[in-house]
């Protein structure tokens, strides 16, 4: 008996067993990713941020750090006693889920002389404001499958609803912010993925026209997504990087979306291979040898330029990076050895995945058929149509392209990218957004979370001056113990500031809310205004932490866009033996980015409304729209060298066109869908990414990869191919 005829069957056998084994480890991991995701912008930024050095400075003056829980309520002063009622009530509540049988009033910070939360009216007699605080540390220890700071937030809520005071109430502040932004993240790790591959089997299905192929393709994707979570959750739980939510959805729909984009361009040459070739084992082998090439590229692309993120100050960034790599690599592995096992589990009958249009073996048939250019179009079909029109007028159709793109590109100034305050940030209506809004209209919404100055005791009077004359500071003072202790300024008349190593704190209060963009204003004002008096001094607090993660964006914009452009140029380099044509494909992949950008903020604008775009949409636009978008041109341009070293430059991007046309454009359709489906979450940056790279893969589809590309390489024949000799025009 020949060797190899039982040796393949067992090596396909054991490639699928130890697949379905990591599928069973990542399956129990699955849940956990929540465990040991990081959603504080605080703890993203760099220690060297002057929002970070503030918070350790501030940490000496008040070593308990609080988390506010604000209970906004419509009321008048004669609904006080029925609001102090249910807030002394409520401390007893036990917290919803909590294992370790705490209430409310366990984890609740008492004030001064051990007051508990106090009832107080707005000075227009039109709201109730009660500020319940939980220490930080104790905020974000887990209780189960949630954090204390969920169950807090959650308790009061549901403890206000079956109360029935008939008074209109809202549990808001920074704990009700993270609160709902944990429950936003929630559909990660279901609504999310089951979208993403709702659509991609529907797009598979029309694809392939078949009931078992799209099946074999999710199931390779599955499979690599749950070996992607192992490697992630053990780095993430071993604090090598900080995983946020938004990381972890980005990371679920790249995996499923690069295995497919992999598995598509495989196995269309796997079904080329099967007209000329009749054992699907040789086809195969064939096809996987002439696939490698072009999914390594692509694959390494796209890792490499995630990895990029790692010079990224931001620590969020910074993880997507390496959580994003590994999910590439999983996708990629998963492609080449998987799939192909799948795609031989009948053995000689492995055309079957294809039922019911399965290819059949056509022999020497197959052969003459590729011989002229006219059967390959004719075969092609509509890909081929567009071959034959783009080969006809090569820079007509290259510079109509490219005034297209140009065309959009030229409302790129009009990006807001001056980052959203962290209330900002949700699609839907949430309670402690609207509670926000309502507490700006009564109260001063900024007293919970004031901007902290650290400066010398000596500068103290002329920067309280400075920060007292900023428009939208209503009050600044400076820290002393009874107001540490969480007493209002000025209650204990004369009191001496609390001084720290020959320095002392200002708090100052704005009008608006520390989670709106206005207040990111003021902090620049603030900064600039304290500096001037103070050249060491610090300014803090969860404004400027928001500002100094849009400062800190900006710098990395700078540094990471053309590290990536040098890496994916080398990369390209390296694959097509050339130097011109990668230059033009990157320059082909930025202007379409630059048109995406400004057919964004068209959209994002004039249609959808958004207030502006999160500090980071820029950069990680960029990062997945010319790491994945040149991906398009790299199995197009990869399969125009093979057909050009054999019939000529301007007949061998006629010829890859027409023939990769069809799965190219599916595969880009499939990156499309998949990205699409972020918009299921309902946070504005998330639908922004969502949005900005769907819109980018298309443009890259249609337009760079089938016109202005192709249109290029005909109108420039040969020379592209600069420095090599053997291809001509």
């Amino acid at each position: 008996m020949n060797i190899r005829s039982w040796a393949r069957p067992l090596l396909i056998v054991l490639v699928i067993f130890a697949w379905l084994s990591i599928g069973g480890a990542g399956g129990q991991t699955f849940g956990k990713l929540s465990e040991v995701q990081e959603n504080d912008s605080a703890a993203f930024l760099p220690s060297s941020a002057e929002s970070t050095e503030a918070a350790d400075a501030h940490a000496e003056f008040a070593p308990t750090e609080s988390v506010p829980a604000l209970l906004a309520v419509e009321g008048t002063p004669a609904d006080l006693a029925t609001v102090q009622a249910f807030v002394d009530g409520a401390l007893d509540r036990p917290l919803e889920g909590d294992p370790e049988g705490r209430t409310v009033g366990d984890v609740t910070l008492t004030g001064p002389q051990g007051q508990g939360p106090t009832a107080v009216p707005s000075e227009d007699g039109e709201a109730i404001l009660v500020s319940l605080a939980v220490d930080a540390e104790v905020f974000d220890e887990s209780a189960g499958e949630d954090s204390v700071g969920q169950l807090y937030v959650d308790t009061l809520r549901t403890a206000w609803e079956e109360a029935e005071t008939g008074l209109t109430g809202y549990v808001t502040g920074p704990a009700g912010l993270v609160a709902d932004l944990v429950e936003a993240f929630g559909g990660i790790d279901g609504i999310l993925l089951l979208v993403a591959l709702g659509v991609v089997l529907v797009i598979l299905l029309i694809v392939y026209r078949s009931p078992v192929l799209p099946f074999l393709v999710l199931a390779t994707s599955m499979l690599a997504l749950t070996g992607a979570i192992i490697a992630v959750y053990a780095m993430a739980n071993a604090d090598v990087l900080t995983l946020n939510g938004q990381s972890q959805g980005i990371m679920f729909i790249l995996v499923v979306g690069a295995t497919t984009d992999y598995a598509l361009l495989l196995v269309a040459r796997y079904r080329e291979e099967l007209l000329r070739i009749q054992s699907p084992y040789s086809a195969l082998a064939h096809a996987w040898k002439r696939s490698l090439e072009p999914i390594a590229a692509s694959a390494g692309t796209v890792v490499l330029g995630l990895l990029v993120l790692l010079l990224s100050d931001l620590k969020s960034n910074a993880a997507l990076g390496p959580a994003g790599a590994i999910g590439i690599a999983a996708s990629f592995l998963a492609a080449l050895t998987l799939l192909p096992a799948l795609l031989l589990i009948g053995g000689k009958h492995a055309r079957g995945v294809f039922w019911p249009a399965m290819p059949r073996y056509r022999g020497d048939e197959a052969h003459e058929a590729e011989e002229t250019i006219e059967a390959v179009e004719r075969r092609a079909g509509v890909w081929g149509r567009v071959s034959r029109s783009v080969s006809a007028r090569p820079r007509l159709v290259w510079v109509a392209a490219a005034l297209g793109l140009l065309l959009f590109a030229a409302f790129v100034p009009t990006f807001k990218s001056g980052g959203l305050g962290e209330r900002d940030i949700f699609t839907a209506e949430t309670e402690s957004v609207t509670g926000f809004e309502f507490l700006e209209q009564h109260f001063d919404a900024g007293a919970t979370s004031p901007i902290r100055v650290i400066t010398a005791e000596g500068s103290s009077q002329e920067v309280l001056d400075a920060v007292s004359g900023i428009e939208g500071v209503t009050q600044a003072a400076v820290l002393t113990p009874s107001v540490a202790a969480g007493a209002p300024a000025g209650a204990v008349p004369n009191e001496e500031p609390i001084v720290v190593d020959g320095r002392v704190e200002i708090d100052a209060v704005t009008q608006v809310s520390a989670s709106s963009a206005e207040a990111l204003d003021i902090v620049a004002d603030v900064r600039e205004a304290v500096h001037a008096v103070d050249a060491e001094a610090l300014v803090g607090g969860q404004a400027a932490e928001s500002l100094d993660t849009r400062l800190t964006s900006e710098r990395d914009l700078r540094i990471i866009l053309p590290t990536i452009l040098a890496v994916i140029l080398v990369v390209l380099m390296l694959l097509l033996r050339s130097i011109l044509a990668p230059v033009l494909i990157i320059v082909a992949n930025v202007l379409s980015f630059a048109a995406t950008m400004g057919l964004s903020a068209l959209v994002f604008n004039h249609v959808l409304g958004f207030p502006g775009t999160d500090p980071s949409v820029p950069l990680l636009g960029f990062v997945f729209l010319v790491a994945l978008g040149v991906d398009y041109s790299i199995f197009l341009m990869s399969r125009a060298r093979e057909e050009s070293l054999q019939h000529g430059a301007r007949q061998g991007i006629r010829r890859a066109l027409a023939v990769t046309g069809g799965v190219i454009t599916s595969a880009g359709i499939v990156l499309a869908a998949t990205f699409a489906a972020l918009g299921v979450i309902p946070l504005i940056f998330l639908a922004q990414i969502a949005f900005i790279v769907a819109a980018g893969v298309l443009i890259d589809t249609f337009v760079v990869r089938s016109l202005l590309v192709p249109g290029l390489i005909g109108d420039i024949g040969g020379r592209a191919w600069w420095p090599s000799k053997r291809i001509t025009d």
